[in-house]
């Protein structure tokens, strides 16, 4: 019993089951050895003791073992461990091809052509391998949340030699081949087939075929002809569902005779959609003679295998389709003589095929004399002529063109290049390269130069960078360009940001490590860019015996934070002392404390004598100027370059009576720039400076000062 946490082969701990088959249940498992997540393959319970059902499985395993290519589910491992069979392979996180189609209803052209190809791609490599997948269908086809198309569960696939398939691996019948659903021999041609069939759905949402049963279903697929796509979808393009006709011929011998060829048309459909360049083979009425010797008759009485032939007539009596064998079980019916009574089918259909055969040499010379002396015309017409010459011409598939050389070149200008050229491209892998920066094509599997038939796919590696690169110097140079110049050459870059005299904001000012360094691509490089000469050192003046507002006034520059005190020798409201001494230089913004003495320690109040009087605050207007009235001043403060979003506080300094008076507008509050003013002033002043400040950490940074002026309000 399988459960989640087991540790499977000593290297494999179960996850989570993910899915189950006819014969297996896939787990996702975390290969600890090599630090990754993997999917498994265990053989059902019931099939353990078979050594039938073990064998199949572990050819599985060895057909698909061989596969490595990116539109194939790669296959890691076989084993057995404590009585589980189990196969490891690829985990592909995504959703089946059926699922996609059920979400969308159908596919556009475009993207199921896509599709289409890049299966294509992966059953030509297996083809390639000897090995016939022989249930393709979209239940087995899985789209990756990146986009690509995997074919995967070769669970019935042999290798292209073996002359017999069984019955009861056969897929599902809904994409199943005539020779497939008859029980004989199946091939790449069977492959090609199902792919049709799974086109057609792509293309139109639903199957060709459906019946009651598989049986019913099954005798569709030998007997009828399926109702053409653009019956479904009208804005089908033309070549596109010639595509579809040739692959699912009834007749192998009229399918495309390899995925080359089905790959070469898709990729031309996707460049002419309308045109007329899928060829299909004329109906074969005669057939082929075909000699069965001595073994062949007793393979097919041993096996109920029957070669492909083409069909002289579609007898059902020549099948048991009952549902004795179940839904999914349609074998050759051996209880018909196949020695003397398929001899005298033979001779009888050789005595018809010759009178059809001579009866079309003479058709075909009466059109040919007939059309030579003016009597016919199937040449294109005038309208035909006049529309092809409206048309872009496209070449033939025999043509042949150089290979253009690719590399060194993004893959936005090769597609562009091949394409004037009808020519394909297939990314590989990246590696290394000393001499190409990231991201360009630094490999071609095609030399340049060399000639190829049109719609050839040539394959091509991405460099990832040099594997050790000297670090270019970037410093001085503007921070966009410098990133974008390290990154092109592989590198990770991490920025910094300070404050500079010497260098204009957003320039570099420093690399780490140095420019000439010799690093690995990917590595960490670290930027330190300038923000800026707006925090500039200046000197801190003496404003001890100054009152609180002269010294704020005099310490504008600074954050001022106010301190009191008792003194007995300062008067109150007077600075006794001041955390940065005089002279010294500090960063603008930087903050400073000083002290502000609230004189000596309280004493008892006592009541003025008869005739004495408290003194009176100053409330004579400043010298000059109309000091009646509201002065205002409605200004609009614009965004400072280093405003972040933080809260803010605004102080107004203006002079009063020949000394600077500060009075605080605005603190602790965030405000939205450009900003509206709204400032009332000393009656009678018509200047101000505004100082600007943002709370940074716990510390007021000035932002820029501003001077302002006021208005008598009506």
């Amino acid at each position: 019993m399988i459960k989640d946490g087991m540790i499977v082969g000593e290297r494999y701990e179960i996850v989570s089951k993910v899915g189950t088959g006819g014969m297996a249940d896939v787990y996702k498992a975390k290969d600890h050895k090599l630090n990754r997540f993997v999917a498994m393959k265990v053989l059902k319970q019931e099939f353990r003791e078979d050594t039938n059902f073990i064998k199949k499985f572990k050819t599985e395993a060895q057909s698909a073992a061989g596969l490595t290519h990116p539109n194939v589910v790669n296959v890691f491992d076989v084993g057995e461990s404590q009585g589980i069979h189990y196969i490891v392979m690829e985990l592909v996180e995504g959703i089946t091809l059926k699922e996609y189609i059920s979400k969308k209803g159908k596919l556009s052209v475009k993207e199921a052509t896509s599709i289409a190809i890049q299966v294509s791609m992966g059953l030509e490599a297996a083809h390639n391998h000897g090995v016939v997948h022989r249930d393709v269908k979209p239940q087995n086809i899985i789209i990756s949340t990146d986009g690509k198309v995997k074919v995967t569960d070769f669970g019935i696939a042999r290798a292209a030699s073996s002359n017999t398939i069984s019955s009861n691996v056969m897929g599902s019948v809904h994409y199943s081949s005539p020779e497939q659903v008859r029980g004989g021999y199946s091939d790449e041609k069977s492959d090609i087939y199902s792919l049709g069939i799974t086109m057609y759905e792509m293309v139109t949402g639903v199957v060709p075929f459906e019946g009651d049963t598989t049986v019913a279903i099954a005798i569709k697929h030998l007997q009828e002809e399926m109702e053409p796509p653009s019956d479904h979808t009208p804005d089908l393009p033309f070549s596109l569902e010639q595509i579809i006709f040739k692959c699912t011929q009834k007749s192998v011998d009229r399918r495309y005779p390899n995925m080359e060829e089905v790959i070469a048309d898709l990729k031309h459909s996707l460049i002419d959609p309308q045109g007329d360049f899928v060829k299909l083979s004329p109906l074969n009425t005669d057939g082929k003679t075909v000699v069965f010797q001595g073994e062949d008759i007793d393979a097919i009485k041993k096996n109920n295998v029957v070669r492909e032939i083409p069909p002289l007539a579609a007898e059902e009596d020549h099948y048991d389709l009952s549902d004795d064998f179940g839904d999914d079980d349609l074998v050759v019916d051996d209880d018909e003589d196949t020695g003397g009574g398929l001899n005298r089918r033979l001779e009888k259909a050789m005595t018809i095929g010759g009178f059809i055969v001579g009866a079309l040499i003479i058709g075909v010379l009466i059109v040919l004399i007939g059309n030579a002396a003016g009597l016919f015309s199937f040449g294109p017409s005038k309208d035909n002529d006049k529309k092809d010459a409206q048309q872009t011409e496209v070449p033939e598939e025999g043509d042949m063109v150089e290979t253009p050389d690719l590399v060194g070149k993004t893959e936005e200008e090769a597609t562009a290049i091949v394409k004037e050229l009808y020519l394909g491209l297939q990314y590989t892998e990246e590696e290394s390269s000393d001499t190409y920066a990231k991201g360009l094509i630094c490999s071609q599997e095609i030399a340049p130069g060399t000639k190829v038939q049109k719609y050839t796919t040539i394959k091509y590696k991405l460099s990832s960078g040099s594997a050790m690169l000297a670090l270019p110097d970037v410093v001085g140079k503007p921070q966009e360009e410098a990133e974008r110049t390290l990154k092109d050459m592989g590198f990770t870059v991490s920025i910094t940001k300070s404050y500079s005299y010497d260098h204009e904001m957003g320039t570099v000012m420093s690399m780490t490590p140095a420019a000439g360094t010799q690093s690995a691509s990917g590595e960490m490089v670290t930027l330190e860019v300038s923000m800026g000469n707006e925090y500039e050192n200046a000197m801190v003046p003496n404003v001890i015996g100054m009152d609180e507002t002269a010294a704020k006034a005099e310490l504008a520059a600074f954050n001022v934070i106010v301190e009191s005190s008792v003194s007995d020798t300062t008067p109150s409201g007077q600075v006794m002392s001041q955390s940065i001494a005089e002279g010294v230089y500090a960063e603008k913004g930087s903050s400073i404390t000083i002290t502000v003495s609230t004189g000596p320690e309280a004493t008892p109040s006592t009541t003025p004598e008869a005739g004495e009087t408290q003194g009176a605050e100053n409330t004579q207007p400043p010298e000059g100027g109309d000091a009646s009235g509201t002065w205002k001043c409605t200004q609009t403060l614009d965004t400072p370059a280093t405003y972040t979003g933080g809260m803010v506080k605004m102080e107004l300094v203006q002079e009063v009576d020949g000394s600077p008076s500060v009075d605080t507008i605005m603190e602790g509050k965030t405000i939205d720039f450009p900003y509206q003013l709204d400032i009332t002033g000393q009656p009678g002043i018509s200047e101000g400076t505004l100082y600007l400040y943002e709370l940074i950490g716990s510390d007021y940074i000035e932002l820029g000062h501003y001077p302002i002026s006021f208005q008598k309000a009506d």
